[in-house]
C-alpha cells in the first residue's frame, strides 16, 4: 500500500473512533491525574480494536505489523484528533512491549501484551539506582532464589510513573561472582506486592514524574523472570534502545505549535526569530527521521545500533532550543502563571538526563561511529563483589 492510500486508511479509521482536535487545543507536560489515566485507558482500549494502539507490534500480539514509517504517519494523523495524555502508558507500549516481544516467553506475551496494548496495565522501568545511573551495570539491587520464587532487596530511583504502575520491569543482580554485566537478570515486579514501597519525587516543573522505589524481601515468582538467569543485560539493552528512540522528538509540541505561537505574538516579522524557528523545526525533523532509522533497524532484526543514541541526543537539544525560543517569543509574560511553554522550559533539562545522559550518548557515538577508544574501565572482567563501591550513607 502506498503512503497516500495508507494515510487515507488511517484517517478514516481514526475518524470513526476520535473527535477532531480543536485548532486552539492546549498541550500539557504535567503528570496525568486519575481522570487523565482513565481517558488514556479508554482511548487505548478503543484503538486496540483494529491494532491501532500498537501498530508496529505483530498482528499476532495485537498490532498491525506496521513499518516505522507507517507508525510515523499514524502519529501525524493522530495529531488531528482530541487525544488525552498517553505518556503514562509509554513505558509499557514503547519499551516493555517490544522487549517482551524479543525476550519474553509465549506465556508472558499472552499474559501481559494485551493488557499493555489496551491500557489496562501501566508499567514502569526499575533500572537506575543511587550508585548505578550512567553506569547501569553497577546496579546492586539483589534477587536471591528461594525455591520457585526470588526475594528482591534494594533501591531504585528515577522510575517514571512508578506511583501508579501495576508492573515494573526490574533489573536485579543474581550473581556477584561474575563481572557486573554477566550477573544481572530481568524480572517483572508486581508493584503492589508486599515489601515494595514507592516514594514520589516532585520536580521543579511541579510534576510528580519520577519516584524512588524500595524493595525489602519482595517476592517475584520465577514465572515472572524475563529471559534466562544472567541474561538481564541483553534485556536492558533492548529496552534502552527503544527508550532512546521514544525520547527523541515525536510527542509534545513541535512545528505547528511553534508556528502558531510565533504568529500569535507577532514575532513572525522578526528575521532572527524566523531563522531560529527554522533551525528548531529542522532539528525536530532530523530527530524524527533518525528515530525512524533506529526503529526500522530494530524491526528488521538488526542488533541495536547507535541510531537511538543519535535520536535521543538530537531530540534533547531540539526540545531545549524549542523551549528557549518559545519563552523568548512570549517575553516576560511567559514566566507568569501556568504557561505550558514555561513548563516545557522547566522540563527540558531533564530530557538530557533521563533515558541515558547526553554524555553517555556521545560516548556511544564516539566509540561505535567514530571508532574512538573506549574510556578505561578498571572493573572490566572483575567479579562484581570485588569492585570497590561507595560506602552506604
Amino acid at each position: 500500500m502506498d503512503e497516500q492510500a495508507f494515510r487515507a486508511e488511517v484517517r478514516a479509521a481514526l475518524s470513526e473512533r476520535l473527535k477532531p482536535r480543536a485548532s486552539d487545543a492546549a498541550f500539557s507536560f504535567l503528570g496525568a491525574g486519575q481522570d487523565d489515566l482513565e481517558a488514556g485507558r479508554s482511548l487505548l482500549a478503543t484503538l486496540a480494536d483494529g491494532g491501532w494502539a500498537v501498530p508496529t507490534w505483530p498482528a499476532q500480539w495485537g498490532g498491525r505489523d506496521a513499518t516505522p514509517e507507517q507508525a510515523g504517519i499514524i502519529a501525524q494523523e493522530m495529531s488531528r484528533f482530541e487525544v488525552p495524555d498517553l505518556y503514562p502508558f509509554m513505558v509499557g507500549v514503547s519499551l516493555v512491549g517490544p522487549t517482551l516481544l524479543t525476550h519474553g516467553s509465549d506465556e508472558q506475551k499472552a499474559r501481559w501484551l494485551p493488557a499493555i496494548a489496551s491500557g489496562a496495565e501501566i508499567w514502569c522501568q526499575l533500572f537506575s539506582e543511587p550508585d548505578a545511573g550512567s553506569d547501569l551495570a553497577a546496579l546492586a539491587c539483589r534477587a536471591v532464589p528461594d525455591g520457585d520464587v526470588w526475594r528482591v532487596t534494594g533501591q531504585k530511583v528515577w522510575s517514571s510513573r512508578a506511583h501508579y504502575s501495576k508492573w515494573g520491569l526490574l533489573l536485579a543482580r543474581t550473581d556477584a561472582d561474575v563481572p557486573k554485566h554477566a550477573g544481572i537478570t530481568a524480572f517483572a515486579l508486581d508493584m503492589s506486592a508486599p515489601g515494595v514501597e514507592v516514594r514520589p519525587l516532585r520536580q521543579m516543573n511541579g510534576d510528580v514524574h519520577f519516584n524512588e522505589v524500595f524493595m525489602s524481601d519482595a517476592v517475584v515468582h520465577d514465572a515472572d523472570r524475563i529471559g534466562d538467569v544472567g541474561s538481564g543485560w541483553g534485556v536492558a539493552i533492548t529496552t534502552l534502545m527503544h527508550e532512546r528512540g521514544a525520547l527523541g522528538p515525536g510527542g509534545g509540541p513541535g512545528r505547528d505549535e511553534l508556528i502558531s505561537l510565533v504568529r500569535a505574538t507577532g514575532a513572525a516579522d522578526d528575521g532572527v526569530v524566523r531563522d531560529r524557528a527554522a533551525r528548531v523545526i529542522s532539528e525536530l525533523m532530523v530527530g524524527r527521521l533518525t528515530n525512524l532509522r533506529a526503529r526500522g533497524a530494530m524491526q528488521a532484526g538488526r542488533a541495536p545500533g547507535p541510531e537511538g543514541s543519535g535520536a535521543k541526543l538530537r531530540g534533547a537539544g531540539a526540545i531545549k532550543a524549542l523551549a528557549d525560543l518559545a519563552l523568548d517569543v512570549e517575553g516576560l509574560g511567559g514566566l507568569v502563571g501556568e504557561d505550558e511553554w514555561l513548563t516545557l522550559f522547566l522540563t527540558a533539562p531533564s530530557i538530557s538526563i533521563r533515558g541515558g545522559t547526553d554524555e553517555i550518548q556521545r560516548n556511544i557515538l564516539g566509540e561505535r561511529v567514530l571508532g574512538l577508544p573506549p574510556e578505561p574501565r578498571v572493573d572490566k572482567s572483575v567479579p562484581f563483589k570485588e569492585v570497590p563501591r561507595s560506602a552506604p550513607s
